[in-house]
């Protein structure tokens, strides 16, 4: 209260009168209460001139002025836009000018002689007034402002937000949920009930609603699929909690609902994410889907390289779609799983009694890939033999069965593939030149997943969305913190490895986010290398004896007994380049090669 009074009495004060003694008397006794400052003005004119320099919380007027009159002073006050209460003093009190001075917004019509009571009441009411108007104005604004301020965040969320009565009548919505509930725009006043509205998402928020109104419990994390106008689906986590004031004079319901869908990343302007079975929009990726539509539709053999897990295979389905060959066969050979003698036979074919246990004819995986595509994964193992037909066939288009006289003639379209260095291969003389350069007459080189790693995100969620479905989990997220550590993640097994990691994921997450900690330990902490690159970057505490070359093909042939072809895969080279270390260093052929018992 001592605040209050100390604030009205230090309050600017103008009086305007062209009697000297009645501005003397009203500025001692306004001065001697603690009014002030006191400015005096004889004149209209000098009355506007103070107004002009200073604002006053109150103004006291004559309302006759030496041929002006206080009423113009007024109406030029209200002109000028000033908010101060003014008071008129009059010696010649009449209903005219007590009128006029009203209609121009006068706070106060007061009749002369003013004693000093009189003016110390007017003063301190007209104050007081003037200082509650103020406060209420303020208050008024404030709470238009926070209600601007409150409506601008509610219409600006991207959640859904709905408020109902106890009834189920919506109160309010922003503009997220009625987009959602596909309604127009709904008042305070509507009365509209949720019920009017029989979306899947409208039947889903009123059964919240009910369960928080009559438990009074909140609901949370009531997910349900919503099918947007243009058909697709719009997965919605929703959240009701009751709605209560503090004086119980509301009782209803909040409803929050959020947009879960796994979202498609962006992508660039005229590019694809997706493209035969592949996921990604790099440049390097749209750079490798161009290829492969360009050379699809010429019918030339292809070599497609890559390290393990980038997606060979995907190449040659997406080669053979769009080639002329679309519509006939697309046959597939795994080169390292077979050895040389069951390759040759898979691949050319056999007629019965060409070898033991050939006991019908078999069709090669040659002719049965006539006129269409035929797959060679991992070429680079074959062996020299092996290499040698498949260059005549390559040469000629024509082979000849195991067992058969007749050679056959197919139309077949050759792509092969490789995660090898071929170039070192030819250069050290385990694959034959003039079999790599028939092979290459194209090359598709796909990029490992670390030179791509702005097409994670995008991997992610294509996985995740795959697996979200085969192993019918309700997953819809995946955190941040998670999305960053598998992009800083190395991906030494590429596409393949990603794909892993979600899929664990996936089968570990009981929730709707995956988190860090459903990744194997080597993903979820970088500073902890695979168990592989540990055992190869260990440092042994002795260093093992010196071998030579030489001594370790005899000492490897001793323990083959002889046999190049076991020597040369338990030294893991092809028999060819076995021969020629062995010529090169001086080594017998007939080292270790078991003596005959007589």
């Amino acid at each position: 209260m001592a605040e209050a009074i100390k604030s009205i009495k230090d309050s600017r004060i103008l009086i305007v009168d062209d009697e000297a003694s009645i501005r003397l008397t009203f500025e001692m006794f306004l001065a001697r209460e603690g009014y002030g400052p006191i400015v005096t003005a004889s004149t209209l004119a000098e009355a506007l001139e103070e107004i002009e320099k200073q604002s006053f919380d109150l103004i006291i007027s004559d309302i006759v002025l030496e041929g002006e009159r206080g009423t113009d002073l007024l109406c030029k006050i209200r002109e000028s836009g000033i908010k101060c209460p003014v008071v008129m003093v009059t010696g010649f009190p009449n209903l005219d000018t007590a009128a006029e001075a009203v209609r121009y917004g006068a706070f106060d019509y007061v009749s002369k002689p003013v004693n000093k009571e009189t003016l110390l009441k007017f003063v301190r009411q007209a104050l007081n007034h003037w200082g509650l108007e103020n406060e209420k104005k303020q208050l008024l604004n404030e709470n238009e402002k926070f209600k601007r301020y409150l409506e601008a965040i509610f219409s600006s969320v991207s959640d859904a937000i709905i408020t109902l009565d106890n009834k189920m009548n919506i109160v309010q919505l922003n503009d997220t949920a009625k987009s959602w509930l596909n309604v127009s725009d709904i008042s305070t006043t509507d009365n509209v009930n949720l019920e009017s509205y029989p979306s899947e998402m409208g039947k889903a928020c009123l059964h919240d609603a009910r369960q928080v109104l009559s438990n009074g419990q909140q609901v949370s994390e009531h997910q349900v699929e919503c099918k947007k106008s243009d058909g697709n689906i719009r997965i919605i986590s929703l959240n009701a909690a009751p709605l209560e004031d503090g004086d119980d004079e509301f009782n209803g319901v909040v409803i929050v609902a959020r947009d879960i869908t796994l979202p498609t990343p962006e992508t660039g302007r005229n590019s694809r994410n997706q493209f035969h079975g592949y996921v990604g929009s790099s440049k390097v990726m749209q750079d490798v889907y161009n290829l492969i539509e360009n050379v699809g539709k010429v019918d030339t053999a292809v070599l497609v390289t890559g390290e393990s897990g980038t997606g060979k295979e995907l190449a040659a389905d997406a080669l053979h779609a769009e080639s002329g060959r679309k519509d006939m066969p697309l046959i597939k050979i795994d080169c390292a799983a077979m050895p040389e003698e069951l390759l040759e036979s898979e691949l050319f074919g056999h007629k019965k009694g060409a070898f033991t246990g050939a006991d019908k004819d078999r069709e090669g995986r040659l002719l049965g890939a006539n006129n269409g595509t035929l797959f060679l994964d991992e070429i680079g193992d074959i062996s020299p033999r092996m290499q040698l037909r498949l260059l005549r066939f390559l040469q000629e288009k024509t082979f000849t069965p195991i067992g058969q006289n007749a050679p056959v003639q197919v139309n077949v379209r050759i792509i092969a593939a490789t995660n090898v260095n071929f170039t070192k291969k030819v250069k050290e003389g385990s694959f034959r030149e003039d079999l790599y350069y028939r092979l290459k007459v194209v090359e598709i080189k796909l990029p490992p997943l670390r030179d791509r790693k702005g097409g994670i995100p995008i991997l992610v969620h294509h996985f995740l969305s795959l697996f979200r479905e085969q192993l019918g989990r309700n997953i819809h997220r995946i955190s941040d913190q998670a999305m960053d550590i598998l992009a800083q993640y190395s991906w030494p097994g590429n596409v393949r490895e990603l794909r892993h990691v979600i899929e664990r994921a996936c089968v570990l997450c009981e929730g709707p986010t995956i988190s860090v900690e459903h990744f194997p330990e080597e993903i979820s902490n970088p500073l902890i290398p695979p168990v592989s690159h540990q055992i190869m970057t260990a440092v042994p505490t002795t260093l093992p004896p010196y071998i030579s070359e030489e001594e370790e093909i005899i000492d490897i042939l001793k323990r083959a007994r002889g046999n190049k072809s076991k020597a040369a895969r338990m030294l893991k080279i092809d028999r060819s380049t076995l021969y020629r270390k062995m010529q090169r260093i001086g080594i017998a052929s007939d080292i270790a090669k078991p003596v005959s018992r007589h």
